[in-house]
This record gives structure tokens, sequence and C-alpha cells, in this order.
């Protein structure tokens, strides 16, 4: 089992390569749900102190929609998803009649279309995992959560913090009439780190 530390430059490229494939297969599946063009500028990958994340995703006090899947099968692990506020209710309202609501709350059935489109986006990325190291890869049923990205990621801090201080941050910007921000965080637990190596011929 291996400290994150060890990570070293070519498991990056990896990495990399996975966030580029993964949004770009995002990207694709959310232009035809919304049946819309959605053009995506190329991700900046970065592996990150977990301190740190909350801070780039939002503001210290802004609330995001997070989404939130356990990986399973060859691979084990979790994804995060996140959205900021507006760039939610936009791709929200291309699917389903604004709500009156003026707090910011979700309808039920936006949050419906929230989930969908979540599911969409944690599948792209499983895919493009998949396809890269030719491992089954599973997921758990979304999670949904609306809150400050601190408190959304305090809970997988506890336990990722038993194998070490560092994920992988991937973030896209789509463009579908207005800019699209989304952060994509990939856990895995560290036994899969081997696995995802092997599974190339790529031996630390």
């Amino acid at each position: 089992m291996k400290d994150l530390k060890e990570i070293n430059s070519i498991y990056f490229d990896v990495l990399k390569e996975i966030g580029n494939i993964g949004a770009g297969n995002a990207a694709t599946s959310l232009a035809r749900l919304l049946n819309s063009k959605i053009s995506m500028q190329v991700p900046k990958v970065e592996l990150l102190n977990f301190s740190d994340l909350a801070g780039i995703i939002a503001g210290e006090e802004e609330t995001v929609v997070g989404i939130l899947i356990e990986v399973t099968e060859d691979i084990t692990g979790s994804m995060m998803f996140f959205l900021q506020m507006d760039s939610a209710k936009h791709l929200v309202n291309k699917l389903v009649p604004p709500s009156d609501d003026t707090e910011g709350v979700f309808s039920e059935m936006e949050l419906s279309a929230l989930k969908e489109i979540g599911n969409i986006i944690t599948g792209a990325y499983l895919s493009a995992l998949s396809g890269l190291t030719n491992l089954k890869v599973g997921a758990s049923i979304p999670y949904l959560c609306i809150d400050m990205a601190a408190a959304i990621l305090s809970v997988p801090a506890i336990e990722f913090g038993m194998f070490g201080d560092e994920a992988l941050l991937i973030e896209n910007q789509l463009e579908d009439e207005v800019l699209i921000n989304g952060y994509f965080i990939l856990l895995p637990d560290p036994d899969s780190y081997d696995k995802i190596l092997g599974s190339l011929g790529i031996h630390i």
C-alpha cells in the first residue's frame, strides 16, 4: 500500500488522461441530454492537499451542489462532482421549467433533474477510467447534497485522511450559452492505485 505522495509523474499523466477523456465524455453526454451544443475547454488537473479543495471549488460561505458516489468492483473509493449554484441552475432549467422559488432551493423536479445530470457526468468519468484501465468499474446510486463545499467534503475528508492528504481535482469548464464550472474529485482507495497502474503495465 503506497502513500499518495509517492505518485510519480507517469501516474499523474495517467490521471490527467482520465480527466481529459472523462470531461470529453461528459460534454458529449450533456449535449445529448440538453439537446444543445456544448463546447469544452481543456480540463485543469491538479494534485492538491485535501484541505485546499473547498476553497478552490467555491467561496467559504458559498453554497454548491455536490454529487457523491461510491466506486465499486475492481477499483474502489469515492468520486465527487461539484457544480457552482449558477451553473447547476442553468443546466436544470434546460431540462425542466424554472421554479418560482426565490430562495435558491430546488424543487423536487429540479432535484430529480440534478441527479440525472450527476448520473451522466459521473458515469462519463467512470467510463473513461474503465476504458483506459480495462478494469470493471461500478458505482453506487449518486448522493446529492446542497451545502457549502467544506461541509460536503468534511465526511470523505475523515475517511480519506487515514490514507493521505492529497486528492486529484479536475476543473471542467463547459460552455452552453453561459460558462459552466464543474469540479471533479477522484478518491481511489490506496490499493486501487496499484491496480490502476498494474493494468497499464506501470510499476512504481
